[in-house]
């Protein structure tokens, strides 16, 4: 079995291709409209929730053309989110993935339009791969405002106020880990109907991985430099955002992601050597310095 740096490697390989294949030509009209989507999707990132898709899939002994769609609709809808956050409406943030945020790159108008354009291409795409209505349905909850938009709507209503542990987390639950549960869950049903006591151990998993994602987010986020991370450092405490490290120092909350990460490695420890990509990615998230 191949190491994890080249495994990666291999995977934002395969996604950049899928998704570049997706994608409009930019050739095609409306022009600008479709170069902007690729702007925002391709050539950069760290692809983990494609490579959670794929990981989940392996778990379960799948990885076929619906595996790879439930990765393209999963990153399309966190590219998507991308750019309407950067808006000046939400976190107004001029730098993305170490280039201009899109708003900056084209303007506000069509950052809207490519938000909304990449998310119904992220439905296209999976449902053209055959994807069963279970799976569409689970990944539209994700996005919306039971998922990814309820929790940046509350993320907005934190701003400048604090909270406490438990509303911190039903944040992030929802605005980041709601995704990443999609990946992980889309990625195994690729490769059919799950048993009960494997749906709810990769539930528990991605739960703790999404977790310890946003934990290291903001640990780095006060630690690293805007060159290190590809976009505004110490954006969080200069707007008054609600972070782990508003109730806790940097060795409570990297203690903390350890912590979440053995809970999310024990969930998994069922699938034993399948599990071993989704064991990798969880440590990678606290390893990781961007």
């Amino acid at each position: 079995m191949t190491d994890f740096a080249s495994w990666t490697r291999a995977v934002q390989t395969r996604i950049d291709t899928a998704l570049a294949s997706a994608l409009p030509s930019p050739e095609l009209e409306p022009k600008r409209l479709h170069e902007a989507m690729r702007y925002v999707a391709l050539g950069g990132g760290k692809r983990v929730r494609p490579m959670l898709a794929f990981a989940a899939g392996e778990a379960v002994g799948a990885d076929n053309a619906l595996t790879e769609a439930a990765a393209c609709a999963v990153e399309l809808i966190h590219v998507y989110s991308l750019s309407h956050d950067d808006l000046p409406c939400m976190d107004d943030d001029d730098l993305r993935r170490g280039k201009p945020t899109c708003h900056v790159q084209y303007d506000e108008a069509t950052a809207l339009l490519v938000g909304d354009a990449l998310q119904s291409a992220a439905f296209e795409v999976l449902a053209e791969a055959g994807a069963s209505a279970g799976m569409l349905a689970a990944l539209a909850r994700a996005a919306g405002s039971r998922g990814m938009c309820g929790g940046q709507a509350v993320d907005l209503a934190s701003t400048g106020r604090q909270i406490d542990l438990a509303e911190l987390e039903f944040m992030h639950i929802h605005k980041t880990g709601a995704l990443i549960r999609a990946a992980v869950l889309l990625g195994a049903q690729s490769g059919g109907t799950l048993a009960d006591e494997q749906r709810a151990a990769l539930e528990h998993y991605a739960k703790c991985v999404g977790l310890a994602f946003q934990v290291m987010d903001d640990v780095l986020d006060s630690e690293a430099d805007t060159a290190t991370l590809g976009k505004t450092a110490g954006k969080d405490a200069a707007q008054g955002k609600a972070t782990y490290l508003t109730l806790m120092s940097v060795r409570e909350a990297r203690e903390y992601a350890r912590e979440l990460v053995d809970d999310a490695l024990a969930a998994i420890a069922p699938f034993g050597e399948l599990g071993r990509r989704l064991a990798e990615i969880a440590r990678f998230i606290i390893e990781r310095q961007y």
